[in-house]
Formats: C-alpha cells, structure tokens, sequence
C-alpha cells in the first residue's frame, strides 16, 4: 500500500479527490482539514472502502503543525509517497479596499504550506527514488480575473513552485504538478451563487452561465471524479515523465 496526505481534505475538491484515491484501494489516506467532524469523516471513508486513514487538524498557517502531521503520518504508516496540496482560500475586492490580513492568510494558505509540506516529505522521497507530489493550482494559476489579487498572486505562485520542484526532483523519480481546475460545484461555489444571485437580482442558473462559467467553453462544472482521476494519473507509477506541469481542468478556459 501507498500512502497519500491530502490537505484540506474532509471538504470540497480534497475529499472528492480522497475518495477517488480511496476507491482503488491501493492506498493509505491522511485526511487534514478545520471541519470539527474530521476525524469522522476520515473514519467513515475509511470503514466505506476498507482502508487504514489518519486524520490531522493542523493549521495551514502553522509550520510547526505541518510537520508534525507529516512526522505523524510516517510513524503511523512507514512513508508519505504522494502529498497533495489542496487547501486554500478565496476573497473578492479591489486592491484598495484588500484586508492586508486576508492577503496574508491568502498567501500563507495556499502557497507557503505547500512550501512547508513539500520540505518536509522531501527527504523520504528523495531517499525512497519514489515521490509525487501534485499541487492543487486553479485556472487563475494561468490568466487572472479582478478584484482576486491574492489569490491570483498566490496561485501563479504555486505553478512556479511546482516547475521549480519539477526540476529539483526529476535526478530522483519525485514528480511535482499542478492542477488548473476552473469552476467545481462544491458548497462553496453553491453558497457563491446563492450570494451572487442575491447581490444582482439575477436567477441562480444566470449566476453560473453568464458570471461563473462565461469564460469556459464547456458550460459544465468540473468534476470531483474528473479531478481525482487527473491526481491518479499523476500519482502513477507510470507518470514518471509528467513533471513541472500545470494541467488545466478547466472546460477549455485557458484555450482562448
């Protein structure tokens, strides 16, 4: 058995991807999120699929609590062989009125912890010849939209990350990749269209074809199994010379 580390992962895009990984049952899962009902969550996927899981609440935005999942994780299962970084924010507004706060938690969250993980499962990887660590981007990791400047910053950021360790660990068999999703309907994007909906006076089905999915030429949400089954792709074994890659997902966004 593999082990996989999935931040962000008892909600949204982490655990549909955990569940995709789940349901081959070639793997070892250490779920991370803030839901007070974490550990459950991560024991129910667990008795559904007849895998071994671990469940760690550590913050984003505390190395120390990073490391010591990661060190956690080792001792439980011998090895962390694919990490996952998934987890992130969003805020909206003009530059002049961005939280200098939320700009912080931005960067802290869905870039430097990816910093933070990929330094610490490194050296088993790099002593192993065997790593894949795939960094969970957005289309907004490839072209920008206003009034996101941190999280724009921070996922352009992350693809450079990614070429960057792309390059260091080719010499060791440890790939690194992100995923460019565009738009996924979690519940988070269905509380966005709710808002949005509200805010402009418009219907919840002209919320998402004339604002969120205007840019994409698929008219359809990505799917969670979409975006698993691109993170086993490139977990695989196989996949040794897919590296330094940002894979868009993104309904043919990118392709204008």
């Amino acid at each position: 058995m593999k082990t996989v580390l999935i931040t962000g992962s008892t909600s949204g895009i982490g655990l549909g991807i955990a569940r995709e990984f789940a349901k081959t049952k070639q793997y070892n899962i250490i779920f991370n999120g803030l839901e007070p009902n974490g550990q459950e969550i991560a024991d129910g996927v667990g008795k559904e699929f007849g895998l071994q899981v671990m469940f760690s609440n550590a913050n984003m935005l505390k190395p120390e609590e990073l490391r010591k999942m990661v060190s956690d994780a080792i001792a439980k299962f011998g090895k962390i062989d694919v990490l996952i970084n998934n987890a992130g924010i969003q805020h909206v507004s003009p530059i002049e009125d961005f939280p200098d706060e939320k700009w912080n938690a931005i960067i802290g969250i869905n870039l430097t912890s990816a910093f933070y993980l990929s330094k610490a499962v490194w050296p088993g990887m790099k002593e192993r010849k065997f790593g894949r660590i795939i960094n969970i981007a957005s289309a907004h990791g490839l072209v920008a939209s206003e009034f996101k400047s941190a999280y724009v910053a921070s996922k352009h950021g992350i693809v450079g990350f990614t070429k960057t360790l792309g390059l260091e660990g080719a010499p060791f068999n440890i790939t690194v990749n992100a995923i460019c999703p565009g738009y996924v309907k979690t519940p988070l994007v269905e509380k966005q269209i709710a808002d949005q909906a509200k805010a402009h006076n418009m219907s919840a089905d002209d919320v998402v074809n004339k604002v969120m999915l205007y840019k994409q030429a698929v008219k359809n949400f990505v799917s969670l199994e979409t975006l698993g089954q691109t993170a086993l792709l490139l977990a695989a074994d196989h996949a040794s010379t897919i590296t330094g890659t940002a894979i868009p997902v993104d309904g043919g966004w990118n392709a204008q």
